[in-house]
């Protein structure tokens, strides 16, 4: 048999010159033609227009509508995408002026997640973002049907068919939560077994480096590939460090400006990791001209998801295509601290994010004393297995313990215990 590949269909591209539409190239439709392109289209022709007010039956006005149709025609384009969300109404009127398929931002990029999600969780995130997109447009889309053909006769039967699909639909909704909910229950337990270990977590905007640096750091082969959205899942891998230390590093989902918010809802099992580590490795394309921009984003949609309070490292990335190194003085000034990688450059590249690591463990301990009865012999087991015990005296019946250990770990290993919350000390050493 001869394999035969789908042609990809011809893409015209339009969007604004809103600034947010800048976080990708110098060109306000980069960023989207990307994501048409890891979505498997060939963009043809991009039409930008100035901000105006939109237009509530087609979005834009009828002339930008006449210049996009004449583009389309000469540019034998057989798909429009826009580059903000379009209501159903006005994704069906565009349809029916363009005569071809019309998208808008949102479900461009469900259409990418749903491509590379490969595991039954992701197609479950994936489908449970979808069928939230499509349920409060269901009603536009019988309405506007019911015009087309008048409506007459066809007012029963429509609005049965409008009730069964939305019922079928928000059914669906239901058991695909229910689903999920195991789902993240289960990723619960599995972290219940890392507790006693420092946990890191990368993120970053799509396509920073993040599986690049977890395969540099961890040695494994995390997929990597020159797209929008390649990593779905989260992976977790151990890494060690020297003098006996040892973290969980995560990967995680890549960000994007104007994330479709039902995928932020409906990947929270995924997303559990970043707002359950100890502490954050926020990955930056420092090669981008707009770095700073979409690091705002990643800011903002961790905020979003409950982690905007974890603790961060920003990590400065493909500093190996960065010929002004006047520019990467600039970056360290405006964020202090910062580390600067090249994770092509393997374990050279990552060799002060490394350090930096091995500091944050180092950094988490501090000195304690808790005082246990006797009996209790799997804690004091649990502190000499996870800490440095410095000191263990007997006194009045009880065993005293003066030990060395980030406090996170000294109260997981308390955690649910008679002796929770009676740390006492916490001094650096």
């Amino acid at each position: 048999m001869i394999e035969t590949k789908e042609p990809k269909q011809r893409a015209v591209l339009f969007g604004t010159d809103r600034p947010e539409n800048l976080f990708w190239g110098d060109k306000p439709l980069e960023e989207l033609g990307r994501l048409a392109e890891t979505a498997g289209a060939m963009v043809v022709d991009c039409i930008v227009q100035r901000r105006r007010k939109i237009n509530p039956a087609t979005y834009i006005g009828h002339g930008k509508a006449e210049e996009i149709k004449e583009s389309i025609e000469r540019n034998s384009a057989d798909l429009a995408i826009f580059d903000d969300e379009l209501s159903a109404s006005q994704a069906r009127n565009l349809e029916e002026i363009f005569e071809i398929q019309v998208l808008d931002r949102s479900e461009l990029i469900l259409d990418i997640f749903a491509r590379h999600a490969s595991t039954t969780e992701a197609k479950l995130q994936v489908e449970l973002a979808q069928l939230e997109y499509l349920l409060p447009r269901l009603k536009r889309m019988w309405v506007h049907l019911s015009r087309i053909r008048g409506g007459i006769g066809l007012r029963g039967p429509g609005e049965t068919q409008l009730e069964t699909d939305h019922r079928l639909i928000k059914k669906r909704i239901i058991t695909y939560r229910k689903k999920l909910s195991g789902i993240i229950k289960q990723h619960s337990m599995r972290r219940k077994g890392r507790r006693d270990s420092f946990n890191l977590a990368l993120v970053g905007y799509t396509n920073a480096g993040k599986s690049s640096i977890m395969n540099g750091l961890t040695g494994t082969e995390v997929t990597i590939r020159d797209q929008l959205f390649s990593t779905l899942d989260t992976t977790t891998r151990k890494v060690p460090l020297p003098g006996g230390h040892e973290v969980f590093l995560s990967d995680t989902v890549g960000f994007i400006s104007r994330l479709p918010h039902h995928l932020v809802a409906s990947f929270k099992a995924t997303l559990e990791e970043v707002c359950e580590a100890d502490h954050l490795l926020v990955v930056v394309d420092v090669f981008s001209s707009h770095y700073h921009e979409r690091l705002g984003v990643v800011e903002d949609v961790l905020k979003d998801i409950g982690a905007g309070g974890t603790e961060r490292t920003y990590v400065f990335n493909k500093t190996d295509l960065v010929t002004d190194r006047h520019s990467l003085s600039e970056v360290a000034e405006r964020y202090p601290g910062a580390v600067f990688a090249s994770a092509i450059k393997g374990e050279a590249g990552l060799k002060h994010l490394k350090e930096r690591i091995i500091r944050l463990v180092e950094n988490q301990e501090s000195e304690f004393s808790i005082s246990l009865e006797p009996q209790e012999g799997g804690l004091i087991a649990a502190f000499h297995r996870l800490g440095n015990v410095l000191e263990k005296r007997l006194e009045n019946g009880r065993i005293d313990l003066r030990v060395r250990i980030p406090r996170t770990l000294a109260e997981r290993i308390l955690a649910g215990t008679p002796y929770a919350g009676q740390l006492s000390g916490g001094g650096k050493n």
